[in-house]
Formats: C-alpha cells, structure tokens, sequence
C-alpha cells in the first residue's frame, strides 16, 4: 500500500514545532530570525529611499546596518509617507522584538530558578555526609553530623529523599535551627534510582548513611537503595564507607551484601530491644546511653598509645585524668572491659570515652585513689524480677527472647494485650520447654481502659513496659503514640491514688511526644527512631565503633551498667573519682561515671555524669550510683 504524501505545509509545521520545544534559546533563535527578516529590508527601503543616501553601494549598505543596529526609533525618518510608514513599521518590529526577547529571558530565568528549587543540580562537594532516604530519624543524623562538624570549616551534609527540595530545607531549619558551620544540601529524587544518586557526588563523600523510610517495605527500600548505590559507585575506588539500618534481621545479610565489605548494617529493632530490657532491669539506665551516643558531651575514640604498650589493662584504668579507658580493638575486634591483667600489645587501640579526638593525654592518677574510702562488701545476688508488659509490637518478641536469655530464676513476665497472642503462646511454650524458670503469662486486654490496668497490681511489679502499636500505612506517624500516652496517663492516675511511683520504661515513636508523656523528666524513655539514629551517626565518624556498640548493647557482652555507689565506695566518704576507677578495677569492672539522685531534677542531664576528671572530689551518698562496664 502506497504510503501517503505529506504536505510540505504540515512538514514545515511540524519541524517549527519540534524547534520551539527545544526550549528558550530555539525561540531567542526564531525571534532573531524574524525580526532580521523584517527590520533588514525595511533598513533597506528607507536607505534606498532617502535623496541623501551615498551614492556607492557599500556605504549604502553600511546605513542599511547602521538603521538594523538602531533599536526603537519611533518615525526618525522624514520624507515621502513610505519613509515615515516604513520607519513605524521598524520601530513596532523592535518594540515586538524586545518585549518578547524580556518575556522569553524571563520565563528562561523562571524554568531555571524552578529547576534549582527541585533539587535536580549536581552536588560539588568533597568529603561531605550523604543521607539516603527521609524519616523522622533525618532530624537526629543530621543534628548529630552537625554537631560532629562544629569545628570544621566547609563541611557539608546532603540530604536526597522523594520530596520536595523546599519542604526539606524547611522541615530540617524549623526542627533543627542554626546549621553553625556545616551547609545543608538538599536534592529531590528517588534514592533507588542510580540516575539520581550521582546529584549528591557520592564517589567524593565522605560517608553514606541510608535510613529506612516509614512503611511496611521499609527494609527493602533499603536494599534498592543500597543496589542503586552500588550501581553508581560502579568503578570507584576508594568507595566512602556506608552505614545503613534495617528493622527486621532476615533482611541484615541482604543489606550488608548490598552495602559491600565496607559497609556497616545495624538491625534497629534488636538493638530497641535490648535497650528497653536493659532500662526495665536498671532505671535511668536511657538516660546514660543517651549521653554516650550524642555528640554534646563525650563519645567513644579509638587511639594509639605506644607508651603504654607491655603495661596491664588494670594500670591504664588511671593513666588518663579526663578520658575513660574500657576496652581493646585487637585485630579488629574489641574487647571491652578485658581482665587487668591483659597486656596492652603494640598494634592495640584504646578504647576510650573523651571529649574529642585530641583531649587524651597521659597523665598518671593511681596516687589519687583512696583505699581507706572504698568499698569491701560483694555485690548482693541479683533476685527474681517481675516485669510487666503494656501492649505489643513488633519487637515484643525480641523483649521477651532477651529475657529469657538471662532470666534469673524465679523471674515473671505478664503480657498485656489484644494481639500477638499466637506469638506470645509460641514464646510461653519455648521458655516453658527451656527449663530456665522464667514465667510467661499473657492477659488479654485493652490497656487504654482504665479497668485493665484496675485488674493488675501493677505496684507489685519491679518494672512495667509500654509499647506502642507499629505505625500502620497512610495513618499518621503519632498513631501509635497516642495510645502510648494514654497508657501513660492511666498509669499517672493510679501513682497519684497509690502515692507511690512506678518503674516505668516507655517506648515512643516520635521524639516529639517526649514532651508531652506524663512521666518524670528522668524517666527512661526510648525513641526508637533517635536511638538509631543517633549510633548511625555515631558509626559514621568511625565504623570501627560498630563492633564496639555490638558488643556494648549485647546481652552477654559487657554492657553498661548502673550500680550502688555503696558496692564502691564508702557512704558519706569524700573522695576522688580515682577512687571509684580503682574500686571498679577490684571487681572487674570500668567505672566510667556516675549519677547523683541529688541533682536528678535539677541538672540538665538529670544527674547522668560520663567520663567526670580522675581529680573530682566529692561526697559519695547512699542513694548515688556508679556507671560501670562489666558484666552482669
């Protein structure tokens, strides 16, 4: 079938429109055209026309250019009506001109301003901090990266998340405030795409954090996320390290192959878990890990001390007046809190809690311990414990596996809830078949009902747990939080009817809310998205740290510790924290601070002190505790 012909009018057509598409610069291009086709000739009639016009032809077409070069001229010219006609014909010709060339630079200007506001620019940082995704963890990894780069010039945090640049920028100022030294870049765009990763360089960065977007395909998200990583650092060596995060573990092994060697993958809900055990076991015990994971007060460094090198573990304990020495790195592996006697080898690193990098210095204390004021008594043998549980959540199982795995025996744990109860009987059945003596029981109830909590002698209990249910798509990120608070506000009503205070431990989604709970200031309260947040940017600065907080959270390893400061010192005695060093390093222990019930309602820390100077003097009370590293 012979194919039709088309007209040379609708080719011509189609050709002048696929040109005007190309943008402004093809219509600058048209527009110059035209006005030459017009204002050329019409140069040329007035020239031709004019009785005083050269006679040679080359200075004729000089004025021909003199009259085109000439803009608005409104009727210059005199003479016969056609001189005066073409003259107004020339001057309407470049009035048209200029207009629509302004109309076409502005709207130009306006594309190109509205292209930068989407954040679809290329980055030219070097060293900088790239943050994959968007959540409400955004807000603690960039203030800690902030934080972290107060005393460095030109350092640079990029942000890329699907959303819009705009509402970022103002999202992160109004939360976050003052940015000191660091500048925040925000870009738009799906982080699995590997087309869009290259707008934040990441092949120059200097560390890449992926965070887990909110959504029940949180996990995957990032596994594509770290794919499309991959792909864009194809060919680049070195690759910048990467810190990401997944919830659930049977995505860890995925997200770390994805991540590469260099890459460091926490599993957030395991380490949640743990926390909320450890803070039901030892109150105020969140508040110690809040200090050692921000970057307002001390932090964790690894440094080399050749000087130290042949010297036992026990020696070094007071080797340095402001910093806190609780462990190894050897081979790369840590070994917190190792026997005193442990030599220190020439290729080991310290691990140490100081103010900064370059704040440890050796300076011997061993003279300022007092044994007159230590302590002798042993340690009382840890009793039964009664927990009771308020509510279920995807980490809920992993609470109740990390009591079991220590479970004193004689230990109780109660659940109450309207759900999981499949898994509960599931887990009651394990710990029953274990033979360990911990008692699991589950209560059905809703536990924002006034009767539930009637039902229960909550007072009877050494802890009570409040979980929050896990967000559900398309609600609001507060859901699971507001039935938390009233929980919370139950438990206040039956306090003040008892006048006795409850041990409670309270998980909250949004960091927001912290405000809000009706709790004591110093209560343990655990923001599960900060709490991660806060060890990635911590990993972020050094990913040998990561085997250091695996090891620290733990329920086996040596882990952080809150005890009587009666076990260490004597009561009503004033004495150095030497002291204290020197009576943990008796049993076993790094004392690395204390907490003062005194100044728990007062003190800005609620009387948390991390890595006090080896020369404090103070007096010791019976209601003071020690921070310790050691073991249970």
């Amino acid at each position: 079938m012979a194919q039709r012909r088309t007209p040379f009018g609708d080719r011509a057509r189609y050709w002048f429109d696929s040109t005007l598409a190309r943008g402004a610069a093809a219509l600058v291009g048209w527009m110059a055209l035209l006005c030459l086709a017009v204002v050329v000739p019409t140069s040329a009639v007035l020239v031709w026309t004019d009785p005083d016009a050269p006679p040679s032809l080359a200075e004729r077409l000089a004025e021909v250019w003199r009259l085109t070069g000439e803009t608005l001229r409104l009727g210059g010219a005199s003479g016969t009506p056609l001189r005066a006609m073409m003259s107004v014909l020339l001057a309407l010709v470049t009035l048209l001109y200029v207009s629509t060339l302004v109309g076409l630079i502005t709207t130009a200007l306006t594309e190109r301003l509205t292209a930068l506001r989407r954040g679809r620019s290329t980055v030219l940082e070097q060293g900088h901090a790239v943050v994959l995704g968007w959540s409400e963890q955004v807000f603690t990894v960039v203030s800690e990266l902030v934080a972290a780069n107060a005393n460095q010039r030109g350092a640079a945090v990029v942000v890329l998340a699907d959303r819009d640049k705009t509402v970022m920028e103002e999202a992160l100022g109004t939360k976050l405030g003052s940015f000191g030294r660091t500048r925040l870049i925000c870009r738009s765009g799906p982080t699995t795409d590997p087309a869009v990763l290259p707008l934040t360089s990441p092949v120059a960065a200097g560390v890449v954090l992926v965070l887990p977007p909110d959504g029940l395909d949180a996990d995957a998200e990032v596994v594509k996320t770290l794919l499309a990583l991959r792909a864009a650092l194809a060919g680049a060596e070195p690759c910048p390290p990467v810190v990401a995060a997944v919830r659930d573990d049977q995505y860890r092994l995925a997200a770390r192959l994805a991540a590469g060697p260099g890459g460091v993958v926490l599993e957030s809900d395991t380490v949640t878990a743990r926390l909320i055990v450890q803070a039901a076991r030892r109150p105020g015990i969140s508040l110690v890990h809040q200090e050692l994971l921000d970057f307002a007060g001390d932090e964790f460094y690894l440094i080399s001390e050749p000087a130290l090198t042949g010297r036992p573990f026990g020696d070094v304990l007071l080797s340095y007046s402001t910093s806190s020495v609780v462990g190894l790195m050897r081979g790369g592996a840590p070994l917190l809190n190792p026997p005193p006697e442990t030599p220190i080898a020439r290729e080991d690193l310290l691990v140490v809690i100081t103010r900064d990098d370059d704040t440890s210095w050796l300076e011997d204390c061993a003279g300022l311990a007092e044994k007159a004021a230590m302590a002798s008594r042993p340690s009382p043998p840890a009793p039964a414990e009664r927990i009771l549980l308020l509510g279920w959540n995807r980490r809920a199982p992993l609470m109740i596996d990390q009591l079991h795995r220590s479970a004193r025996p004689g230990s109780v744990v109660d659940v109450v809830a309207e759900r999981g109860e499949a898994t509960i009987r599931q887990v009651s059945e394990a710990d029953a078949d274990s033979g360990n003596g911990l008692s699991l029981a589950l209560h059905h109830g809703d536990i924002t009902r006034p009767e539930t909590l009637r039902r229960l002698d909550v007072h009877s209990y050494d802890s009570v747990i409040v979980l929050g249910r896990d967000p559900v798509p398309g609600h609001s990120p507060d859901d699971p939080d507001n039935r938390t608070l009233v929980t919370l506000l139950l438990l206040r009503q039956l306090e003040e009817a008892t006048g006795r205070e409850l041990p409670v431990v309270t998980e909250l989604i949004d960091d927001r809310n912290r405000a809000l709970a009706p709790i004591s200031p110093a209560a343990d309260v655990i923001i599960s998205g900060k709490l991660i947040g806060l060890l990635m940017s911590q990993i972020s600065q050094n990913r040998h740290l990561a085997a250091v907080f695996e090891e620290l959270f733990s329920a086996e390893g040596a882990g952080v510790r809150l005890r009587p400061a009666t076990e260490y010192v004597l009561p009503g005695s004033e004495t150095f924290f030497a002291t204290v060093v020197a009576a943990a390093r008796r049993r076993g222990e790094c004392a690395i601070g204390y907490r003062s019930r005194d100044d728990s309602s007062t003190s800005p820390r609620y009387g948390v002190r991390i890595n006090p100077p080896k020369r404090e003097r103070r007096r010791w009370t019976a209601e003071d505790e020690v921070v310790v590293i050691g073991k249970d």
